[in-house]
């Protein structure tokens, strides 16, 4: 088995991140905690079946630049009410855009759809999300966590097996001092590959260990017995969060999350489909004040994207 890519997302300066999950419905939430003030933000969703929070306003024209933390939740849509949790913690620590009578706390939040692996009636809530944020800190637990506790991948294959996703992490720290960072929740319809060695790492199996890759099946390369299934729109989904410690102006940090979906190509096939909701938010903590090689940044952030997506599985493996 290959060995974990190194560092995680909480090396990036300014970032933190609380998990919780309750195992038993496999479920969860993982919630990436920006610097005090706020981290500019943006997002980019590529999947055609997303569920989202507050993502119009991280869209560059739009007054507010900046998110204080990010949400990524199992439970569909229901899980949407985890930044609710979030909100209220952060807001009763004084933490928010200052409206006057009170601070508003700007926490996007996407969801990944987990209610065919555990309790369906049971999914994350404002409470979930409070104790996951109340949690946050440097390090964090990688496979069956936060919100990567019900992830499962490789689901296109009929009568087969999906393999068991989860949450991964990676970060690389570029030459001049920058540190670029990336939590992935990996619920994909698609099979997930070792962007390194090309491998794949996990894919549908049947009930006799047999694995059956979804690329075989998409160009008619897999032996007869085997069959293509479509899951239903919206019940897949990887999402996740790209940190960096550099100063970005909101047009650039848009870039970098649309950017950096090109790990998820590398790393999942196939991806960005009808049935994903994929959705992938940058965040810029501003410690590096000098200007950066942006081409340079944005393939660093494919990179540990990338690594991200193998690390989930990596872990689960372990």
């Amino acid at each position: 088995m290959s060995k974990l890519y190194p560092g995680d997302v909480t090396q990036v300066h300014g970032i933190r991140v609380g998990q919780a999950q309750n195992e038993k419905a496999r479920t969860g939430v993982t919630v990436v905690l920006g610097p005090r003030e706020g981290a500019m933000a943006g997002v980019s969703v590529r999947g055609g079946a997303p569920g989202t929070r507050e993502t119009d306003v991280l869209r560059p024209g739009n007054l507010v630049e900046v998110a204080h933390a990010v949400v990524l939740t199992g439970g569909s849509a229901f899980g949407l009410s985890a930044a609710d949790g979030v909100m209220r913690f952060l807001s009763q620590a004084g933490i928010g855009i200052d409206m006057g009578i009170a601070r508003i706390p700007i926490v996007p939040a996407a969801v990944l759809f987990d209610l065919a692996v555990g309790e369906p009636g049971t999914t994350p809530d404002a409470a979930m999300g409070r104790a996951a944020v109340t949690a946050a800190g440097k390090g964090l637990q990688q496979g069956v966590f936060g919100a990567g506790c019900g992830c499962t991948v490789g689901k296109l294959v009929q009568n087969a097996l999906p393999h068991q996703g989860g949450i991964g992490s990676a970060s690389i720290t570029l030459p001049e001092g920058i540190t670029v960072g990336a939590v992935i929740a990996v619920n994909a319809v698609g099979d997930v590959y070792d962007a390194a060695s090309g491998k794949c790492i996990a894919s549908a199996r049947m009930s006799d260990g047999t694995a059956v890759l979804a690329e075989g099946l998409l160009r008619g390369a897999a032996p007869a017995p085997y069959q293509m299934r479509i899951p239903p729109p919206g019940t897949n989904t990887t999402i996740g969060v790209i940190a960096v410690d550099c100063k970005l102006t909101k047009d650039q940090v848009t870039r970098l999350s649309d950017v950096a979906h090109g790990g998820l190509a590398r790393a999942i096939r196939p991806s960005h489909t009808q049935m994903d909701g994929d959705t992938l938010f940058a965040l810029a903590t501003e410690r590096v004040l000098q200007e950066v090689n942006f081409v340079k940044l944005c393939a660093a952030a494919q990179e540990v994207t990338a690594r991200a997506v193998a690390n989930a599985i990596l872990s689960v493996q372990g």
